[in-house]
């Protein structure tokens, strides 16, 4: 007890002790300024450099804080009239018997602990380490030579310069990268050949995209930022976004590479069974949340709200300007484009691929319009050059049958529902297992025998967490 009292009373232990408690609010400030920052954009690109920029705010706050606070430092400001920053390190000597003053004899016991607790998490984080270190040896085995070449094409597409190395492991639970100078990428055994050669070269595009990108490293630094200011709540909603965000920039490069994002939303719907026990130091295809990227991939993107009473203002005077000077030029206006966008937004947007869409967007007149629908049916249709279209009329009865058995209690028709979502991809479930009164939640599990361009049984299991109905895909390792 007295070697702790030395240490508390010790000049330097008030000195730590104050720069803790003024980095709570210095963090508060960085982390408005950093909501801020994420309402005016949508871009994972921005946000994640803007979060990492205020991770690195934080820390260099705290270090000049701590220097300010100082003993040496409180010394050469002391015959100093009026301080830029408050000497908090002198108020043990001469405050008065005040709140400050219980305050600063708080101040120095703040010190003994948040070093006991950067020591907690510093050994946690050299265990995960460790343990994802052994990974590289331990239960590894060589993959086909094909795949191997298939690795080094996707990492010049990459531009990746560093050499990768791919291993399957036994022990691996999802694809990983481990290492920063000497790249690995470790895929569970039997993934290479339980996906379709499409999905899986997606997923290695996207842990390429991790190592071209130095996630790895910063993802080390990021946790030494993290063990250091564990105490704040800041801190852990800033690191939760840029690890939010990093993945969304690996989606971005992988879509912008391979076209599809239809497949890679695939790939990691294929990944949700695969649950990943979540050692930090590495990263992974199954990194931030799995269903929210896969509904970015899927759904069309919204708008973000705290933007939106002045964005609303603003398109409705240009609206009304615009249609206002259509009125005028051409008389009485058409509807027929509004009828195309319908189709292409609601009608096919599960099943029209990135390519597709963008070559509609690019039509100028309903007459385009209307052969570009004409051709996408027939494309997909059984039996070329026939009068009746087996595709179309199957797709439009899931959607018919989707709206009428998933609507929800809140109005969403059934298609946009992601018991419709999936109806209308895969059609009618080979088994479903219903369990309405389940518990904590009513959910239901539908098994699919031949999923997508896959030949393995897949299963999705869907929740209903507020009772009303709208059952919401989630993560399942069972039935």
């Amino acid at each position: 007890m007295t070697l702790l009292n030395n240490f508390v009373n010790n000049s330097w232990a008030a000195a730590v002790g104050w720069t803790l408690l003024h980095s709570l609010w210095e963090a508060a400030v960085v982390a408005a300024l950093l909501a801020l920052a994420f309402f005016a954009t949508q871009s994972p690109r921005i946000r994640y450099i803007a979060g990492c920029m205020a991770l690195s705010a934080i820390l260099t706050a705290f270090v000049i804080t701590l220097f300010r606070m100082s003993p040496q430092q409180g010394q050469l400001l002391g015959n100093v009239n009026s301080l830029p920053f408050p000497a908090w390190n002198g108020a043990l000597r001469s405050a008065p018997r005040s709140w400050d003053l219980s305050l600063a004899a708080a101040a120095p016991w703040l010190t003994p602990l948040w070093a006991f607790g950067v020591l907690i998490f510093y050994v946690r984080y050299a265990i995960g380490f460790l343990t994802i270190a052994r990974l590289r040896s331990n239960g590894v085995c060589c993959p086909p030579a094909a795949w191997e070449q298939r690795l080094l094409s996707l990492s010049k597409q990459m531009r990746v310069s560093r050499a990768v190395r791919i291993l399957e492991s036994s022990l691996a639970e999802a694809p990983i990268v481990i290492g920063h100078f000497r790249p690995l990428i470790l895929m569970p055994i039997g993934l290479l050949t339980g996906l379709p050669g499409s999905q899986v070269e997606t997923i290695l595009l996207h842990e390429l995209a991790h190592i071209r990108r130095h996630d790895f490293l910063v993802n080390a630094l990021q946790n030494f930022v993290d063990g250091l200011l564990f105490y704040n709540p800041a801190i852990w909603w800033i690191s939760h976004v840029i690890r939010a965000e990093r993945e969304k920039c690996c989606d971005d490069i992988v879509v912008g590479i391979s076209g599809n994002a239809h497949e890679y939303a695939c790939a990691l719907a294929a990944l949700e069974e695969i649950r990943w026990s979540g050692r930090e130091p590495a990263v992974a295809a199954k990194g931030g949340s799995l269903m929210k990227r896969v509904r970015r991939l899927l759904y069309p993107s919204v708008p973000n709200v705290g933007w939106a009473p002045i964005v609303a203002t603003a398109v409705l005077l240009m609206a009304a300007v615009t249609t206002l000077g259509a009125w005028q030029a051409n008389g009485v206006a058409t509807v027929t484009s509004d009828s195309y966008s319908k189709w292409v937004s609601e009608d096919v947007v599960y099943i029209i691929d990135d390519a597709e869409r963008a070559a509609f967007q690019k039509l100028t007149t309903d007459e385009e319009r209307e052969h570009f629908v004409e051709q996408f049916w027939e494309r997909r249709n059984p039996v070329p050059g026939s009068a009746e279209n087996k595709f179309k009329e199957e797709h439009y009865r899931r959607i018919a049958f989707a709206n009428k058995h998933f609507a929800t209690g809140s109005g969403a028709p059934g298609w946009q529902t992601d018991r419709g979502h999936m109806y209308v991809l895969y059609g009618p479930p080979d088994e479903i297992d219903s369990h309405p009164k389940g518990t904590p939640h009513p959910w239901e599990s539908w098994g699919y025998r031949v999923l997508g361009s896959g030949s393995s049984l897949g299963y999705f299991r869907f929740v209903d967490l507020r009772g009303t109905g709208d059952f919401r895909l989630a993560p399942s390792t069972d039935r």
